[in-house]
């Protein structure tokens, strides 16, 4: 029988202790937290406003967050925030969750706004006003509330986040993929915030495969799934899985088009007119819906 003295047992002791604490150090930084709750879910969609549970026939928010496995507790991005999945998703990640309202960079905005110094000055107010309007609609729930915008994460943010999501605002950052890397420079920042294994949820609207690449390039809303799928793994993001679940087949844009004439917004057509009807007949766009993974 071997037997091992008192100060030798005492060393292995502390060293397998000091493994099994890096070891949970490792897994607690990359952990995503719990698993997709569909029953909570469902009470919280069921408390919407009539005109927000209209729109769940083109957007299945349900079926969105069950695909991307976003579940309570979970710190959570979400880019080009507002109301309609803040007072979702608030509720749901609950008191133990976050949720972080992101938007496009100043550089960005100063493209789109271009000498217009009012609308550059109220862009930068940007995040403090998201996290107010956000802490009142958090209501008497403790669900922790942040923002930033593009290139301007703060480093303590970094290495945090669970899940990052894009739904309907990719287009924004392909279409100045030319003008100074738009896209690329928030590929890095969402990099950044991921924690590894960190999902990245994509719903954006679809361009047809055959139509023009410079159409599709996203100033008209549209861009095409499989040059942007090429593009997150070009950065380093494994691809994980498609979803039709937000697809609309009815929705079969020219190059005339923009997804604009479409619901809710029927930019171009009048009330009461034919071409209205049959905008509406269409519905919201055709979407792709694609998962994302940081890897380990």
């Amino acid at each position: 029988m071997l037997l091992i003295s008192g100060e030798y047992s005492m060393k292995i002791i502390l060293k397998a202790a000091a493994i099994a604490a890096a070891l949970m150090g490792t897994l607690g930084a990359s952990a995503i937290a719990g698993d997709f709750d569909g029953a909570k879910l469902e009470k919280i969609l069921a408390a919407q406003p009539e005109m927000v549970r209209a729109r769940y026939q083109y957007r299945h928010p349900k079926e969105t967050l069950e695909f991307l496995g976003i579940a309570p507790g979970m710190t959570v991005a979400d880019t080009l925030a507002g109301a309609y999945y803040s007072r979702i998703l608030i509720p749901y990640l609950g008191d133990e969750g976050k949720l972080i309202g992101v938007s496009y960079s100043l550089e960005h905005r100063a493209i789109d706004y271009g000498d217009n110094a009012d609308r550059m000055e109220r862009f930068k107010a940007w995040p403090e006003k998201y996290k107010a309007d956000a802490m009142g609609w958090r209501g008497d729930g403790k669900t922790g509330i942040d923002a930033f915008l593009f290139d301007g994460m703060p480093d303590e943010m970094k290495g945090t986040v669970d899940a990052f999501l894009l739904f309907r605002a990719m287009h924004h950052l392909n279409k100045y993929e030319d003008n100074g890397q738009r896209r690329t420079k928030a590929f890095q920042n969402i990099w950044d915030a991921l924690k590894p294994g960190g999902i990245v949820g994509i719903v954006q609207h679809r361009a047809p495969a055959d139509i023009s690449d410079e159409w599709a390039r996203g100033f008209k809303g549209y861009i095409k799934q499989a040059p942007l799928i090429a593009a997150m793994e070009a950065f380093g993001f494994e691809f994980v899985a498609s979803s039709e679940i937000n697809a609309n087949p009815k929705d079969k844009p020219t190059e005339a088009d923009y997804v604009w004439r479409l619901p809710p917004r029927l930019v171009g057509s009048e009330e009461g007119s034919e071409k209205r009807a049959a905008l509406q007949a269409i519905g919201e766009s055709d979407r792709m819906t694609l998962k994302f993974r940081k890897p380990e």
